[in-house]
């Protein structure tokens, strides 16, 4: 006897079955790109003293900044998009600092390619 799922179920239990995995799938790269990016600004601000800095480190901060945010914003509307409508824990668990959240947003094309 077969245990597979789709063998045993109507065609629309099979589709909302599978969208519920792409759905998990897509919300577990989006969270690894926000940890990443956070962890990149995170290490930034370890190697490098904020105060007094050259222009071309405040640059790159700001770019790592604005990373984060489009991370952040992604993983927002990726959570939402399953139905998960309170981040408060997530900003929590992920320990965003409050510039990230304040920069959270789509980043256009050319401030990616001039903050880069």
């Amino acid at each position: 006897m077969s245990r597979d799922f789709r063998l045993h179920r109507v065609p629309v239990d099979v589709l909302d079955y599978e969208i519920a995995q792409e759905q998990a799938v897509a919300l577990g790269r989006i969270g690894r790109a926000l940890e990443k990016a956070l962890a990149r600004l995170r290490e930034f601000d370890a190697a490098h003293h904020r105060s007094g800095a050259p222009e071309p480190a405040r640059q790159a901060r700001r770019a790592l900044v604005t990373e984060a945010g489009h991370a952040l914003w992604m993983f927002v509307v990726q959570r939402e998009a399953c139905g998960l409508r309170d981040s408060r824990t997530l900003i929590r668990d992920y320990d965003v600092p409050d510039e990230v959240q304040q920069c959270m947003g789509p980043v256009l094309a050319t401030s990616m390619r001039t903050a880069g």
